[in-house]
């Protein structure tokens, strides 16, 4: 047995970490901050099989030109030179296409399969409580264009063998019988649950603890100790750490720890904003996507809803744009009329970065450079949902036991 230092204190480093523990590793956790603000905790706390297109599809690179000077649009690119920027941007261009769409879509829903039968079992695990509901996922929508798209995504989940079917706006509303929807109907994902993040990382930090692992704060790493292809220590400000393995999922701040072990991955950070109410008045049964308004809505714990979106590829030091919000909240509105959600102040309102990759895929798996790294990062707004899943994959590669899915499509180095 190894003593594996985990970099990163998000969902993806400590899914690792708990099953690097759970097959019989010490593990040690750093965190640059205090494992408490990563993007694990604003999400709208999806486990969605039924998000099998990734973020580089078809139209999205023109969709994010138009909306680039609408300061509450839901996609925004923001001009910079930038030699990283620019690299993850002509590959992420190029990536765009139909083909990519229909070759990423089985290794999308394998991984999220995956994940979301890990999340079930920890659900099983005594005083593990992360409000984990499996009710499906409904995406609500307003125009007959994006009817007819519905339509084309029901037959591609059918095809995967993904539970998914179409309502009208009566059918909708029944299933939502306590406030007025403005659609023209729905998809229902079956296949899809949920879960609070809060709770999720809250417990998981708990239960690692419990285990043994140790967990550092407020710790960033600064640099690695090298004997040929070996990490042997990963060096901080604080201490130095032997390692007999190393993993970094440090999420929107991976590219500049990658290239400290001599490893380039096109990745830019994805903000994102949300708004959740305490003992909101609005009541809902299921999660939503709003399909024109590109927001996501959770009921969550029993007395929350969470209202998330918009994906603004922009450095970490660039100062939020809090008008996004409002843009967030708007879309609500026009889904939701009885829902009248004021724009909270400042100190209410939360925002995250999402790493977001050349292509819309994960990156999982060893590096060229140095045998006993292992990178995990890149998964855009997925990464709750994928991040049980990727931390057993973590595991398994570490171990050097059989895969659990084709870890092929994930390949760290794939742009070379």
């Amino acid at each position: 047995m190894k003593h594996i230092v985990v970099i990163g204190g998000g969902i993806i480093g400590l899914s690792s970490a708990y099953y690097l523990q759970q097959s019989g590793h010490t593990v040690t956790v750093i965190d640059k901050n205090d494992f408490s603000d990563n993007c694990s905790y604003g999400n709208a706390g999806y486990v969605c099989p039924s998000h099998f297109v990734p973020l580089a599809a078809p139209g999205i690179v023109w969709r994010g030109l138009k909306w680039m000077f609408n300061a509450q649009s839901p996609f925004y690119i923001q001009p910079a030179l930038n030699r990283s920027l620019a690299d993850w941007g002509l590959r992420f261009a190029r990536s765009a296409n139909a083909r990519h769409v229909k070759n990423s879509a089985i290794p999308l829903r394998d991984i999220a399969l995956l994940s979301q039968g890990e999340y079930e079992s920890w659900a099983a695990i005594p005083g593990f409580n992360f409000a984990y509901e499996h009710k499906g996922l409904l995406e609500i929508f307003q125009t007959r264009a994006v009817a007819a798209h519905a339509s084309h995504t029901i037959e591609q989940a059918k095809s995967l063998g993904l539970e998914a079917s179409l309502l009208d706006a009566d059918a909708l509303q029944r299933l939502e019988p306590h406030t007025r929807i403005n659609a023209l109907g729905a998809v229902l994902f079956k296949c899809d649950a949920h879960l609070y993040p809060n709770k999720l990382m809250q417990g998981l930090l708990s239960l690692l603890r419990q285990n043994g692992v140790k967990l550092v704060s407020g710790t960033p790493v600064t640099g690695f100790e090298k004997n040929g292809t070996i990490i042997k220590k990963v060096i901080t400000p604080a201490a130095d750490f032997d390692a007999g393995a190393v993993v970094i999922a440090t999420g929107a701040w991976s590219r500049g720890i990658a290239a400290m072990v001599n490893t380039k991955i096109p990745l830019m950070p994805g903000r994102g904003y949300s708004v959740t109410l305490e003992d909101a008045p609005y009541r809902l049964h299921h999660p939503a996507v709003l399909a024109e308004g590109r927001v996501a809505i959770t009921p969550m714990d029993g007395n929350k809803i969470r209202f998330g979106g918009t994906m603004e590829v922009v450095s970490t030091t660039t100062p939020p744009r809090y008008q996004r919000v409002q843009g967030i909240l708007n879309a609500v509105k026009s889904f939701f009329p009885e829902f009248d959600v004021p724009m909270p102040a400042q100190d209410q309102l939360w925002y995250g970065y999402r790493p977001c990759s050349a292509d819309g895929l994960p990156y999982i798996g060893k590096i060229k450079s140095y045998s006993n790294v292992v990178i995990a990062t890149g998964h855009a707004m997925l990464g709750l949902s994928l991040g049980a899943g990727t931390g057993k994959l973590v595991s398994e590669i570490i171990n050097e036991e059989k895969s659990s899915i084709n870890l092929a499509p994930f390949a760290v180095e794939r742009f070379g």
